[in-house]
């Protein structure tokens, strides 16, 4: 598995081509978020308004932080991802940060990994990469959704107390 992993990640380094990935199996659109990943980075974790998801696959080894952004109408303004895997790991989570973004926390609850892969077109044996991309989104916004209940929480003792 290990020495899978080695010659995927040497054959999709950038600069290597679009042709040698896709020998491999790897689609034009996995390549193209691997070579050209957006969203790349953190967010403030201790932010009111940022919920932080990180997930981890132990069979493969990929691990995906994903942070999404809030604003006060609960409108995801912005989203970033680190994550230490794959090809289709990293594409999943680029894609997905896209994806996010501009929605509602209600309306990213609903991506779900059979979308992520069927844009990826991703083989079944890299269908965990798309699921690990979901958990992450759930991750984050159960994250972000804890924040906001706490937040109520003070606010509620403060206004009894006063």
């Amino acid at each position: 598995m290990a020495a899978l992993r080695a010659a995927g990640a040497v054959l999709l380094r950038p600069g290597r081509g679009a042709e040698a990935a896709a020998r491999l199996g790897y689609h034009k659109k996995v390549v193209d978020h691997y070579e050209n990943p957006r969203n790349v980075g953190s967010l403030d974790r201790n932010a009111k308004n940022v919920g932080t998801g990180l997930v981890g696959a132990p069979a493969c080894g990929d691990v995906m932080k994903l942070q999404v952004e809030v604003d006060e109408n609960g409108r995801i303004m912005d989203a970033r991802f680190k994550t230490f895997g794959c090809g289709s790991a990293i594409a999943s989570s680029s894609l997905a940060t896209e994806w996010v973004k501009g929605k509602t926390v209600d309306e990213a609850l609903k991506i779900k990994n059979t979308d992520i892969a069927k844009e990826l077109c991703l083989p079944p044996v890299k269908l965990h990469c798309s699921m690990l991309a979901e958990d992450a989104i759930k991750a984050a916004l159960a994250d972000y959704k804890l924040k906001q209940d706490s937040n109520k929480e003070v606010t509620e003792k403060k206004a009894n107390n006063a």
